[in-house]
C-alpha cells in the first residue's frame, strides 16, 4: 500500500502532466465559497447551481472512509479511493472538477458519481455526452456535468462516457492497453 503523501505526490505529478499538454481550454483551480467539500470520500462535495440552490456529488469510491488531504484550499486528494486509483477534487470557477487517476490495469473502468438535487431540478442528456441539470419549471439550464475526457500517460485520448442509472451518473473510462497513469475528468459548472 502506498503512503498517502506519496500516493498524492503522484496523483497530482501525474494529474499536472495531462492538464498543461491538455493546453489553455481546462477550467481554471479558484476558490469558490459556495462550494462545500465533505471531509472524508463518501461525503462528496455540494455545488452551486446558478438559481441559487445546492446539488451534492457522492464521490461513490470503495474507499469512502478516505479522508481529504488539503492540498491548497482549491484542491484536496483523496488516495487510494479504489483499487489503483486516486481523485484529485479541484474547486474550479463556478463548480468543480474530480481528477480520476487511474494509476494500472487492476484498476476499475466504472467510477460512480450519485447526485442528489434539490425538487424542481432534472438530468437531461446531452448530444455532447454529458448532463444538463434542468429547472423544471422554467427550462433553464441551472448547471453542467460536462461529457468526461481521459488521456494516457502517453497523452493519448483514452475513451470515457457516462452513463445514468437512476441518481447515480457512472464515468466509464476504457483504459485497458493504455500507458499508465490515466488521467480522466468529470467537469461540473454551473
Amino acid at each position: 500500500m502506498r503512503h498517502a503523501q506519496d500516493g498524492a505526490a503522484a496523483a497530482m505529478s501525474a494529474a499536472s502532466r495531462v492538464l498543461v499538454a491538455r493546453g489553455r481550454n481546462e477550467p481554471q483551480e479558484q476558490e469558490d465559497p459556495d462550494v462545500a467539500w465533505g471531509q472524508r470520500a463518501r461525503d462528496g462535495v455540494w455545488v452551486p447551481t446558478r438559481d441559487g440552490q445546492r446539488v451534492h456529488i457522492g464521490l461513490g469510491a470503495v474507499g469512502g472512509d478516505a479522508v481529504a488531504q488539503v492540498l491548497r484550499p482549491t484542491l484536496r486528494a483523496f488516495v487510494g479511493v479504489d483499487v489503483d486509483t486516486d481523485l484529485l477534487a479541484q474547486t474550479t470557477v463556478g463548480g468543480v472538477r474530480l481528477l480520476t487517476v487511474i494509476h494500472g490495469p487492476d484498476a476499475p473502468t466504472e467510477f460512480r458519481f450519485s447526485l442528489s438535487l434539490p425538487d424542481g431540478l432534472a438530468l437531461e442528456a446531452m448530444p455532447s455526452g454529458g448532463y444538463d441539470i434542468v429547472h423544471l419549471r422554467y427550462g433553464a439550464t441551472v448547471g453542467r456535468l460536462y461529457n468526461p475526457w481521459a488521456s494516457d500517460a502517453m497523452f493519448r485520448p483514452v475513451k470515457a462516457d457516462y452513463a445514468l442509472e437512476g441518481q447515480t451518473l457512472t464515468m466509464r473510462v476504457q483504459h485497458e492497453g493504455s500507458f499508465y497513469p490515466v488521467v480522466a475528468d468529470p467537469h461540473y459548472a454551473r
